[in-house]
């Protein structure tokens, strides 16, 4: 090929090079224009929804503005209305102001006056008040006194008590104690067809404790004297006291016992009065009492046996034994409740003998012997299961016979000769202190052969009797008698029978009590 048709054609070759090289970078800038082109449309859509939202907004801003118009124009006559209001409130508070201020001045002139005429009595309450406070001091200094006096007057009664028992002591006088029993149901019926009148009248109260010491008759019956009269006893007991306050009485009386005593407690009044309450307990005779342990309305006798046992357990193991029998008179007849003849029947007869000091006694009498205070509430249970009994007009489970308990201590103690001696020597010349006697040998006492201990044996007994008269006293005793009485105008004249006994009672002079013989045998070794 020519070299001038090379030429040309690399000249083509370099033009078509460059029309290639502008088309590219042509159809990139249609690529780029399109993509503004895409972009535009975008921006043209939103501006186009923000007329949309610009158009609503007016549309809402011209009825906002229309509302406004028409609020202003309804508003102008309110604002007018509530500025003549205002006025005449204004108007108001001025008179308001002027009365305050007037009502001020004639208050506090009315304070002023009050105050002038309150004080005088301000000042005369101050002058009561300072002499109240006197008054008070005075008050307490007297009520200090008062029981500065009281606490003497307890004091000084308990030391009467003391010598006054002494005295009954030394005197051998019979302790009288009398319980007045509450109202019951029975008290108002008089068996017949009475009218109510005549009912309400037998279950008056006539019989009171006028203190600890003094029961008061006082009754003014138509067509009666009037009565009011007083009786004097150891101690009275309220219907509202319990059976452990009458205990709480006779208890000292237990610690005799032990100290070579025999003591007697018994019951005394009429049918009805509180005698086997006051010596038992309620339901005695029945199951669920003598299970049922520290029964509050136990008696004297279950009392009695448990802090007599309570004693006993404080001594030296084996230093007492203690033995229990059951007697019954009725119809005066002796009945043995603990004995059984060949048929077993138990309460046989027994005789009474005369011994040669005078005193009565019933030898062939069974005795149990008992380690607790249950062994003899179960004997008294059959005993008073034993007992015989008849209707009465006052109540139709009245015991009508005489039962006595007695329990029998036996009191063990060794010593030697020499002590034995000693105290025989001490009791004949002063028997004040023969109860003092040491109950032990010395460290310093000369040793004796085993044939020279001994031992001692002192029987006391305690005699509980229910329903009794005098059967139980030999004279050598420390007698108790619980009276027992109703309160009510139906039983007036048996009240007045009773507590005329106890008065009688209360004078007789038996003696001193006499401390029971020792008896002593030598211990074989």
């Amino acid at each position: 090929m020519s070299p001038g048709k090379l030429n040309v054609t690399s000249l083509s070759e370099r033009r078509i090079e460059q029309l290639e090289h502008k088309l590219r970078a042509k159809e990139e800038r249609i690529v780029v224009l399109e993509t503004e082109n895409g972009l535009l449309h975008l921006k043209l859509a939103q501006c186009q929804g923000l007329i949309e939202t610009s158009r609503d907004e007016l549309a809402h801003l011209i009825r906002l503005h229309k509302e406004e118009k028409n609020c202003q124009a309804n508003l102008i006559p309110n604002l007018l209305l509530l500025n003549k209001m205002v006025q005449c409130l204004k108007q108001d508070l001025k008179d308001l102001c002027l009365m305050a201020k007037v009502h001020a001045r004639e208050f506090q002139h009315q304070c002023k006056c009050c105050w002038t005429e309150l004080l005088a009595p301000i000042q005369r309450m101050q002058l009561q008040n300072k002499a109240m406070q006197e008054l008070k001091t005075k008050m307490n200094d007297l009520h200090q006194s008062f029981l500065e006096v009281n606490e003497r007057h307890k004091r000084e009664t308990e030391k009467r008590k003391i010598l006054h028992n002494s005295l009954i002591e030394l005197r051998g006088n019979i302790r009288v104690h009398c319980r007045i029993r509450p109202s019951l149901p029975f008290d108002g019926t008089n068996g017949d067809h009475s009218s109510l009148h005549t009912q309400s009248g037998l279950s008056e109260k006539v019989t009171y404790a006028a203190d600890d010491e003094t029961v008061l008759v006082k009754s003014s019956r138509p067509g009666h004297p009037l009565l009011n009269k007083t009786f004097q006893f150891e101690r009275v007991y309220k219907p509202g006291d319990g059976q452990e306050s009458v205990f709480q009485d006779v208890a000292p009386l237990l610690t005799s016992l032990l100290d070579g005593y025999n003591v007697c407690i018994m019951a005394y009044g009429q049918t009805g009065s509180g005698k086997t309450f006051t010596m038992l307990g309620p339901g005695f005779d029945d199951e669920k009492a003598l299970s049922s342990g520290a029964d509050p309305d136990f008696g004297l006798i279950p009392r009695a046996t448990e802090d007599l046992f309570r004693l006993i357990q404080e001594k030296p193991p084996g230093s007492h034994s203690v033995e229990v029998s059951l007697m019954e008179v009725y119809n005066n007849d002796i009945f043995d409740l603990l004995a059984k003849d060949a048929s077993e029947t138990i309460g046989i007869k027994r005789d009474v003998i005369t011994t040669r000091d005078g005193k009565s006694d019933v030898p062939s009498l069974t005795y149990e012997t008992v380690q607790n205070a249950g062994d003899v509430l179960h004997l008294v249970k059959k005993g008073v299961q034993l007992r015989a009994r008849h209707p009465t007009l006052v109540h139709a489970h009245s015991s009508r016979s005489h039962l006595i308990v007695t329990v029998t201590i036996t009191t063990h103690v060794e010593r030697r000769r020499i002590l034995w001696d000693i105290e025989q020597n001490v009791q004949t010349q002063n028997k004040k202190f023969a109860d003092k006697v040491a109950m032990h040998s010395t460290s310093g006492a000369p040793c004796l052969s085993a044939s020279a201990e001994m031992k001692k044996q002192v029987k006391t007994k305690l005699q509980l009797v229910d329903l009794a008269g005098s059967e139980c006293v030999g004279g050598d005793a420390k007698l108790l008698v619980m009276l027992c009485v109703s309160p009510c105008q139906k039983y007036l004249s048996e009240s007045l029978q009773s507590l005329g006994f106890g008065s009688r009672a209360r004078q007789v002079q038996r003696g001193p009590a006499k401390k029971r013989n020792v008896s002593a045998v030598n211990r074989p070794k």
